[in-house]
């Protein structure tokens, strides 16, 4: 049995339940000038194999979720515009089978990212509670080879997550995000959030973040 698929309910942790998203602002934010390509610079590997000091960004066209439920589709929308998609929130949103309970689950956001851009995404759960320390390795790998590609990353997440600034960020309904770049070969992601313009892209540790998709998934 699929685990993605045997979880449901509002507010019981797991990779189908939306939560409603984030509290929104009631109007969008201006949507910044559309840009186009990923930017990065070079540095050198570790045993690993991961760039430590490399840094990527991938230019988005950022807005905000206009309603308390849209977040799915803000976020898989900022995804699409670094591809060059210009589709709005509420064309997503149909694609997206959101509705005031939310967007159903990461399966969604990797069905309408893969529907519209011609393939590439795959849905990944974190199924615990906590994420496994391959989890947060397997995080790694995949976002830094789809933000290499230019695909930003959805991600669904629950519950709260301090970035690199000591700010809390909580969604304990749940909420989608967008991860738009990284830095130190990966140990730092950064983030569109489309729930709040006034503070929409941060900084946050790996090992967070993975913990914030937990009992969910992303699609990368």
């Amino acid at each position: 049995m699929n685990p993605i698929l045997h979880k449901s309910g509002l507010s019981v942790a797991g990779l189908l339940v939306a939560g409603g998203c984030a509290l929104g602002p009631a109007v969008a934010a201006p949507a910044a000038p559309p840009q186009t390509g990923p930017t990065a610079t070079s540095a050198q590997a570790d045993k690993g194999g991961h760039d430590r000091r490399a840094e990527r960004l991938v230019n988005v066209d950022y807005q905000a979720q206009p309603n308390f439920f849209y977040c799915g589709p803000a976020a898989t929308r900022i995804a699409l515009s670094a591809q060059g998609k210009e589709i709005s929130q509420d064309d997503v949103a149909a694609l997206l089978g959101t509705t005031e309970a939310g967007t159903p689950s990461a399966l969604d956001t990797t069905r309408v990212l893969n529907q519209l851009t011609g393939g590439g995404y795959r849905t990944t759960e974190i199924p615990d509670s906590t994420a496994k320390p391959s989890e947060v390795e397997r995080l790694r790998t995949d976002a830094m080879k789809a933000l290499d590609d230019g695909r930003p990353v959805v991600a669904n997440v629950k519950g709260t997550a301090v970035d690199t600034n000591g700010v809390p960020h909580s969604y304990e309904g749940g909420h989608y995000v967008t991860l738009i770049g990284y830095r130190d070969g990966g140990d730092s992601i950064r983030i569109a959030d489309p729930a709040d313009p006034a503070d929409s892209e941060y900084w946050m540790p790996l090992a967070k973040v993975a913990n914030w998709i937990a009992e969910r998934g992303y699609s990368a």
